[in-house]
């Protein structure tokens, strides 16, 4: 497909040092890339920055993926006006953002991003001013990046040369100051500028850099590649509610699967999930099977065009360090469900201080643990409480997903497999058969009873232990 895409237009594969200050301009014969398949709010912000005396592009990773005949997932544009010049030409726009000034034009549900040119941060130094100095963190990373500058100065500050690509819509003509267009043909994810202090400057570039080959099926290239392992740990100075808006782009972008073993390979899971690999190097076997069958499971569900819940996604992730945490936590005395609760609430707690998981998902990673203590105990009128547990759907396939790791549950998916199917009478059956075995799955013990009268549990809390 790339090499039709770009049939007319050639370069020697070699290493690209420097990009070039005067861009390649590509005619409409030079690519596939046709006016008629942009947005319409994206051509009409462009033409009307332009009208207005400005220059404006379309750019990023929406011309990336339409010359890789994939459906972008939003426009942006970028253009020589202040956010506040953007912003007097639309009524129906407004700035965002101070780290990074931008301007969003509403249309209706389609929001296009509108970026004013960025130029490079210049290097601190003892004579420079004080908000020079403050944009940069000590270690380099860049606080504040409103620094304004040319076309020119913008693609050069871009993350990756195949993100660099500016096209107008008004002439169809694509400008590459980056040798994008050669990295796109030869399925290459290449750093612009020197990749350490790249790295250094927003340590999410590797992230990103994963993101991309794993998305596009491309190859970081090796300069690129080089000081990933090295600058790894720099992860673990980005703030943890950009890592989880990060990590769900990692892992819902139907390509998670690929993306795992891409961190893996390059260093980068320990600092996003320091428990998981722990446990991934003490128990690797069963620790990468659940890992590699959970994401594969959300890949499937990504290409059906089905939901995908986060909180299932970190439940899969984290559950292989909890076996280890209730163990210890009952060789101290502690009984079976307080160590599970107790080993649960110090997991999500210390994976939160690396990646914000709201409450939303990690009251139900909670539950959905909680499920697997839960499903086990099916006497009496316990399985049909369960089935109504508004979690039961989520733990039920969590226990499926555990048992194709190779845990020993002694039928238990089956068991509740068979009875979401079964009649009210093959129901009662099932409950019988299970107390005339002695095979230790949840049978109650006797214990003596207090003379006040007992309630049965609530159906969203955890059974008492018996």
């Amino acid at each position: 497909m790339l090499k039709k895409l770009f049939q007319s237009f050639r370069l020697p594969s070699r290493r690209f040092p420097h990009p070039r200050r005067t861009p390649e301009i590509l005619t409409s014969r030079q690519h596939s890339l046709k006016r008629n398949e942009i947005s319409r709010y994206a051509v009409s912000v462009v033409e009307r920055l332009q009208h207005a005396g400005y220059e404006a592009y379309v750019v990023g990773g929406c011309v990336r993926d339409l010359l890789l005949e994939l459906e972008p997932k939003d426009y942006d544009v970028a253009t020589s006006a202040t956010p506040e010049q953007v912003r007097a030409e639309f009524r129906n726009a407004r700035v965002i953002g101070r780290r990074f000034k931008l301007v969003h034009v509403h249309f209706g549900r389609e929001i296009i991003e509108v970026a004013t040119f960025r130029a490079n941060h210049p290097e601190p130094d003892e004579d420079a001013d004080a908000g020079q100095q403050a944009s940069r963190h000590e270690s380099g990373r860049i606080l504040r990046d409103n620094i304004y500058g040319t076309l020119e100065d913008d693609a050069q500050r871009r993350d990756f040369t195949i993100n660099a690509l500016y096209y107008d819509p008004s002439t169809e003509r694509i400008l590459d100051h980056t040798h994008g267009v050669h990295d796109i043909r030869n399925r290459l994810i290449r750093l612009i500028g020197d990749p350490t202090q790249r790295y250094q400057e927003d340590a999410v570039r590797m992230l990103r850099a994963v993101r991309f080959a794993a998305k596009l099926d491309f190859e970081i290239e090796k300069h690129s590649a080089a000081p990933i392992r090295q600058l790894a740990p720099l992860l673990r100075d980005i703030p943890s509610a950009r890592l989880f808006e990060e990590v769900l782009k990692l892992f819902l972008n139907g390509r998670a699967e690929r993306t795992f073993e891409l961190l893996l390979e390059y260093d980068l899971f320990a600092p996003l999930f320091p428990a998981s690999a722990e446990a991934l190097e003490h128990n690797p076997e069963y620790t990468g099977t659940l890992i590699r069958q959970a994401l594969a499971n959300t890949d499937l569900r990504v290409r059906q065009g089905k939901p995908v819940t986060p909180a299932f996604l970190f439940a899969a992730l984290l559950w292989p360090a909890l076996p280890a945490r209730v163990l210890e936590l009952q060789e101290r005395g502690m009984p079976p469900i307080p160590a599970m609760q107790e080993a649960a609430h110090d997991i999500i707690w210390e994976q939160c201080q690396r990646i914000a998981i709201p409450k939303r998902f990690s009251i139900p990673i909670r539950e959905i643990w909680d499920m697997q203590e839960r499903l086990p105990r099916r006497h009496g009128r316990r399985a049909d409480q369960l089935l109504e547990n508004p979690r039961f759907r989520a733990g039920y396939d969590f226990l499926l997903l555990r048992e194709s790791a190779g845990e020993e549950t002694d039928g238990l998916g089956d068991w509740w497999t068979d009875y979401q199917e079964a009649s009210d009478s093959e129901r009662r059956s099932m409950i019988r058969d299970l107390s005339s075995k002695d095979d230790g799955s949840g049978a109650p013990r006797k214990r003596r009873r207090s003379g006040r009268k007992r309630r049965g549990p609530a159906s969203d809390a955890p059974a008492a232990a018996d």
